[in-house]
């Protein structure tokens, strides 16, 4: 059974919790929605100012491949992949002015300023600095804990120590904003497993509905841990919320990924695709759960429909087959959904699943995960792990005629009452289960209760359910219950138990008689 997790006493206190526990506390007039911005804004603009000035000191010292560079000259830095800063944008120049009166001004001047000299920056910086219910004071004790997030890290080490603060702000102006926190996070957890899962060391890597960029994030960590290279791999995205399209762009930039093929358009994916060309080799995605206006009656006859017309009330199967019309003839896709999309057959989904399964043979592997994961719903979720060849290669098994079900339901560490992670050790266990059975090299085997491989024709006689429980079946006992020991046992309990009774009984008369005397 999961546990609350308790941190112990002695633990030290992160940099993170640090900075968001004194951040937090600067907060007064300003809601998590809005505060979250004017946050991660200073955290980037430290990150880019940190970056500039790296290499400004490498080209004023004019040396060696440098000699002769001009330090102000932004096509020096562009040639780097740097962003370039001007003189009053720079961190030292921001913290030198952080007491005046007008420091909101002079910290959205700033963000202008940036954008006007970096293209891949246009309209994506917050300019919310000198709004009314963000006092001037305030805002310059900010500047100043923003200033120390080192903590005696090695300065080299900061820009790396500012991605881990700005993904960890992420996840807990989520948490603080409950379901609109949700909307722009997939908690991280969830994320690691999908990458954990399908592994993507090589290609492209789609996200149509990236929300935050956290599966971006992810995979280019995966890669690196694992002592891959990071070039390897390019990302494309799509984004409908333009908020969180700019949280996004500077997730990514603050990381250093390359975010140009990550893009915002008011319609989303549906209406206006703006990767209609791209086949992926990896997509990984959490699109919102059961969407009922997502334009389904404009889209009838679309060519992304190979198996069936979504229905116009539910984006579900629009979302599976919106992936599948993307990915590259060896593709693989890890995709969250609501637990509904398992078993519905309203409107024709039923038939969609089939078409899934039976047509496409794409449904690789199901995992049922435990309920309280997601900050923003309630709603029971699973993840779809689908691959467009499924026959034998070089690396993988010849799973064509199976899917593999595994059952995550009571996994998991409660972290508060109203929320479940999935720890280091279950992301492992799932993962091993999964790449056991798909990879050539893999000792796989069915476990009563948790994973099971089942062959198609099995999953047609369950009408094409694809709920995990219904193939997993139940835990084994432990093999060493003795039942007739038990049975003696409980015979035991329940005699003692009586002759408490009766000795209770007897007491009672006993003092009822010596109350009639």
């Amino acid at each position: 059974m999961a546990k609350t997790k308790t941190p112990s006493k002695s633990a030290p206190i992160s940099i993170e919790a640090t900075l968001w526990k004194a951040a937090d506390k600067l907060r007064k007039n300003i809601d998590a929605a809005e505060y979250k911005h004017v946050v991660l804004g200073l955290i980037f603009l430290k990150y880019i100012s940190i970056s500039f000035e790296d290499m400004y000191n490498k080209l004023n010292a004019d040396s060696g491949e440098y000699e002769y560079a001009d330090p102000e000259d932004r096509d020096e830095y562009l040639a780097e992949n740097v962003f370039f800063v001007p003189a009053t944008a720079r961190w030292s120049y921001l913290v030198s002015q952080a007491k005046q009166p007008n420091i909101g001004k002079i910290v959205d001047d700033a963000m202008l300023a940036i954008e006007e000299q970096n293209d891949q920056l246009k309209g994506v910086l917050p300019k919310v600095y000198a709004r009314q219910n963000l006092d001037a004071t305030s805002l310059g004790e900010l500047i100043d804990l923003i200033g120390n997030i080192e903590m005696q890290d090695a300065q080299e080490r900061s820009a790396d120590v500012l991605g881990h603060v700005f993904e960890y702000f992420l996840g807990e102006f989520a948490l603080a904003e409950g379901k609109q926190g949700g909307q722009f996070y997939t908690p991280k957890c969830i994320v690691s497993l999908l990458v954990h899962m399908i592994e993507p060391y090589q290609g492209r890597v789609f996200d149509p509905c990236c929300g935050s960029g956290g599966m971006f994030v992810q995979s280019e960590q995966f890669v690196e841990a694992h002592q891959g290279r990071v070039d390897d791999i390019s990302i494309y995205g799509q984004e409908s919320n333009q908020t969180t399209w700019r949280l996004c762009k500077m997730n990514l930039a603050i990381r250093g990924i390359d975010s140009e093929h990550v893009r915002w358009n008011s319609e989303g994916s549906f209406l206006n695709n703006a990767h209609k060309d791209l086949k992926a080799d990896f997509i990984l995605a959490n699109p919102p759960f059961n969407v009922s206006d997502w334009s389904g009656e404009m889209l009838k006859g679309d060519a992304r429909w190979q198996y069936g017309t979504p229905p116009t009330g539910n984006a579900n199967f629009a979302w599976l087959q919106h992936f599948l019309y993307h990915l590259s003839p060896k593709g693989q896709a890890g995709v969250v959904l609501a637990k509904g999309a398992l078993t519905s057959k309203t409107s024709g989904e039923g038939d969609i699943r089939q078409a899934l399964i039976e047509q496409a043979n794409v449904i690789d592997c199901i995992v049922n995960l435990p309920a309280k994961l997601f900050l923003n719903t309630q709603i029971p979720a699973a993840l779809w792990f689908m691959r467009r060849d499924r026959a034998s290669s070089s690396r993988y098994q010849d799973r064509s005629g199976e899917i593999l079900f595994i059952d995550a339901r009571n996994m998991g560490e409660m972290i508060n009452r109203r929320n479940r992670i999935l720890t280091a050790e279950d992301i492992r266990q799932i993962s091993d289960i999964y790449h056991n059975w798909r990879n050539k090299d893999g000792d796989y085997q069915d476990v009563a209760g948790l994973c099971a491989s089942v062959a198609i024709s099995k999953v047609a006689e369950l009408d094409y359910v694809l709920t995990p429980g219904r193939y997993v079946g139940l835990p084994e006992e432990e093999d060493d219950f003795d039942f007739k020991e038990r049975f003696t046992e409980l015979q035991a309990q329940l005699q003692q138990q009586l002759e408490q009774e009766q000795a209770l009984n007897q007491d009672i008369l006993a003092n009822l008689a010596k109350v009639r005397i």
